[in-house]
């Protein structure tokens, strides 16, 4: 599994990375800036009538839990952005390291479409519900880092997978393999833990993704990729 985020890395010049690399960086700005928001303008409401200073603490306090909200929410910030990216950045790293495939046929753009949207939303499900144990040192953080990470790689393989074949396919997919999706999505969820190198979070994940796929899967499932 590293030689596939390897490989991804190795691809990151790649002009076809390009525009989804801007819309990646563009859509995680808004998110973010959307929560700092949110949670300074929560706070404000809540201190609203008290003195000045007590006001200014609270957006204060406010803006710190939106910047931790921004920093451990990120996961599901980058599925959702990677749902949106998979087509183009899947192209690119078939091109240049799997040429002579039969152009794809996989499940229908809405059923893509459907997947990305509850891939999304239960990473965020997960996310929130996992932030309690944050507080707990060590143990807790990795608990919730193993559970995120699974919930990545999971998505992040049958939502590349559902591009050369249908539902049911992705999920023999995953299944063949889970081990080194889990990897992934834990060096993922890694990442996206670091400022700045979270951005990349998306396309690499989708190109490793790809590859994971190309180089695990056996005889019998690669025939169905066509």
């Amino acid at each position: 599994m590293p030689t596939a985020l390897l490989l991804a890395l190795r691809q990151i010049g790649d002009p076809a990375f390009r525009r989804p690399m801007l819309l990646g960086v563009l859509g995680a700005a808004l998110a973010i800036v959307l929560l700092l928001w949110g949670a300074i303008e929560a706070a404000a409401w809540a201190a609203s009538g008290d003195a000045a200073w007590l006001s200014w603490v609270a957006q204060a306090a406010g803006g710190a839990v939106g910047l931790l909200l921004a920093w451990w929410l990120f996961l599901p910030v980058a599925a959702a952005i990677a749902s949106q990216l998979v087509e183009p950045v899947a192209a690119a790293v078939e091109r240049r390291y799997y040429p002579g495939l039969p152009p794809p046929k996989g499940a229908s753009v809405a059923v893509q479409v459907a997947f990305g949207l509850r891939f999304g939303l239960r990473l965020l499900v997960i996310q929130i519900v996992l932030l309690p144990l944050l507080f707990i040192p060590v143990v807790g953080f990795a608990l919730a880092l193993l559970v995120s990470a699974h919930a990545l790689g999971a998505g992040m393989v049958q939502q590349t997978a559902l591009l050369r074949m249908d539902m049911t396919g992705a999920r023999l997919a995953w299944r063949r393999v889970r081990l080194s999706g889990w990897v992934l999505g834990l060096l993922l969820a890694l990442m996206a833990l670091v400022p700045l190198l979270n951005l990349l979070v998306p396309v690499l994940g989708t190109a490793a993704a790809v590859h994971l796929l190309h180089r695990s899967t056996g005889d019998e499932l690669r025939e169905s990729w066509g």
